[in-house]
C-alpha cells in the first residue's frame, strides 16, 4: 500500500490549506453573524457565494469528482489523493465543503447522475450542480419503516402511460431547505412483486413538481441545520418515465453504487472535525489554568490528548486503506473496509470532540466554541448512510464467509 500524495495532490493540499487559513476560518465569524441577523436557520449567507466564488478562481472546485474535466474545474483526483482534502475540509464542516463544492449530498447526487443519468438529466441537473448554482437532496429514508434495509421503502411508483406516479412519504431528505435546491432524486417502489432487490427504482424529481410537499424541517440534538432535513410528502406526483435513473429495478444497485463513496467521503470529514477538536482541546488547556497549574499539566488531561493522538493516527490509516482499495480493486472489494471506516470515524471523533468539550467547561456547550455543533454533526453519522449495526452485521458476514467451512463456501 502506498498512501504518499501524487505531486498534483500535494499541491492541492497547500492550496486548500492557504484557503482555509486566508478565507475559510476568518469568515466563520461572519457566518455566524449573518446567520443570527437572519433569524431563519435555512437562510443562506453571502459569505458562502463569497467563498465559492474564491474557491473558483483558486481552482479548488469539484474536487470529488474522479472525472477529469477541465470546463469543470474536476480534476479527477484518486479516492487516496482526495482523503487528505476532504479532511481538510472537515475542520469547518459548515463552510468549506460547500464554498469547494464538495458538501453532501449534492456530491453523492452528482456522482449517480453521472454514472446512471440520461443525456437530458444531465444536461438539466448534472451541469449546474457542478457548476454549484443549483443544489440536491437525496429521498431514501422513511418513518415508517426501518430504513437502514432500504428494501423496506414504501414510497410507490406506480407506473401510469407514459408517466410513474408517486405515493409516499420520506424524511431526513438532507439539503431540501437550501435555497438553492431544486431536483432531488428519490427512491422507490415500482414493482412490489419482484425479486426483494429488484422492487426498487430511482427517479429525478424536480422540487417543485406538483404533489410535491415539504413538511417541515427536522431538528437534530436541538439544531435546524442550515441545509434542512426535510420531512416530505408525495401524493400523486406524475413524473415522465424519463425521470427514471439506469433501469426499472436498478434502485437498490444505484444505492449500493451511491453509498460507497459518500461513506467514506463522512469519514474523512470527520477526521478532519476530531482534528481541529484536539487542536482546540489542548489550546485551551495550554491557556486556563486551575489550582495554580496549567490544565494541560494534568496527567488526565495529558492521556486525553495522547488518546486523541493515536485514536486519529489510527483511523486515518484505516481510512487511506480504504480509499487505496476503492482506486486499486474497486468498491465492492472494499466493502469490509468501507464499512470499518463508517463504524470507527465518527466514534472516534466523537470521543474526541466529547474531550475537548469537557475541557472547555461550560463554554465547550455554547455557540462560542464549534464543538457542541461538532459533536451532533458527528453523532449523526453514526446513523447516517446505515447505522453502526448494519455496518457491524456487513463485517461479521464477510468474516464468518472468510472461515466458513469449504461446503458453504463453495454453495
Amino acid at each position: 500500500m502506498d498512501f504518499t500524495p501524487s505531486p498534483r495532490a500535494r499541491e492541492y493540499q497547500e492550496k486548500l490549506l492557504a484557503f482555509m487559513d486566508e478565507h475559510v476560518y476568518p469568515a466563520e465569524p461572519v457566518y455566524a453573524a449573518q446567520m443570527a441577523e437572519s433569524g431563519n436557520p435555512n437562510f443562506h449567507p453571502p459569505v458562502v457565494e463569497e467563498l465559492k466564488a474564491e474557491a473558483k478562481k483558486r481552482g479548488l472546485w469539484n474536487l470529488f469528482h474522479p472525472h477529469r474535466d477541465e470546463a469543470w474545474g474536476s480534476p479527477g483526483l484518486s479516492n487516496t489523493d482526495y482523503a487528505p482534502l476532504c479532511e481538510i475540509m472537515g475542520r469547518s464542516p459548515q463552510l468549506a465543503p460547500e464554498a469547494t463544492n464538495c458538501n453532501a449530498p449534492d456530491t453523492g447526487n452528482m456522482e449517480v447522475l453521472q454514472l446512471f443519468g440520461t443525456a437530458e438529466q444531465k444536461e438539466t441537473w448534472l451541469k449546474p450542480m457542478l457548476a454549484g448554482e443549483v443544489s440536491s437532496a437525496f429521498a431514501m429514508t422513511e418513518p415508517g419503516v426501518a430504513s437502514s434495509d432500504a428494501t423496506n421503502v414504501r414510497l410507490r411508483m406506480t407506473a401510469d402511460g407514459d408517466h410513474y406516479v408517486l405515493n409516499g412519504r420520506k424524511w431526513f431528505a438532507s439539503n431540501t431547505l437550501h435555497p438553492h435546491c431544486r431536483v432531488l432524486i428519490v427512491m422507490g417502489k415500482t414493482d412490489a412483486g419482484a425479486p426483494v432487490h429488484r422492487q426498487q427504482s430511482m427517479m429525478v424529481v424536480p422540487l417543485d413538481t406538483p404533489g410535491v410537499t415539504v413538511v417541515r424541517g427536522l431538528p437534530v440534538f436541538g439544531y435546524l441545520d442550515r441545509e434542512g432535513h426535510a420531512e416530505i410528502v408525495f401524493e400523486d406526483v406524475r413524473v415522465p418515465k424519463t425521470a427514471l435513473l439506469a433501469g426499472e429495478g436498478d434502485g437498490f444497485m444505484i444505492s449500493q453504487a451511491r453509498l460507497g463513496p459518500g461513506r467514506i467521503h463522512h469519514c474523512m470529514r470527520a477526521i478532519g472535525m476530531a482534528e481541529r477538536a484536539l487542536d482546540l482541546l489542548i489550546t485551551r488547556a495550554q491557556s486556563r489554568v486551575t489550582f495554580g497549574e496549567p490544565v494541560a499539566s494534568r496527567a488526565n488531561i495529558q492521556d486525553w490528548i495522547a488518546e486523541s493522538r493515536i485514536e486519529i493516527e489510527m483511523v486515518r490509516l484505516l481510512t487511506m486503506k480504504t480509499a487505496w482499495l476503492m482506486d486499486t480493486v474497486g468498491n465492492r472489494a472494499a466493502r469490509t473496509e468501507i464499512a470499518a471506516i463508517k463504524v470507527a470515524a465518527p466514534q472516534v471523533a466523537l470521543k474526541v470532540i466529547d474531550r475537548a468539550i469537557q475541557v472547555h467547561g461550560a463554554g465547550g456547550l455554547t455557540q462560542d466554541f464549534p464543538l457542541a455543533q461538532f459533536y451532533a454533526y458527528a453523532r449523526t453519522l453514526r446513523l447516517a448512510d446505515g447505522p453502526d449495526e448494519v455496518h457491524k452485521r456487513t463485517i461479521a458476514r464477510m468474516e464468518l464467509r472468510r472461515l466458513a467451512p469449504a461446503t458453504e463456501r463453495q454453495g
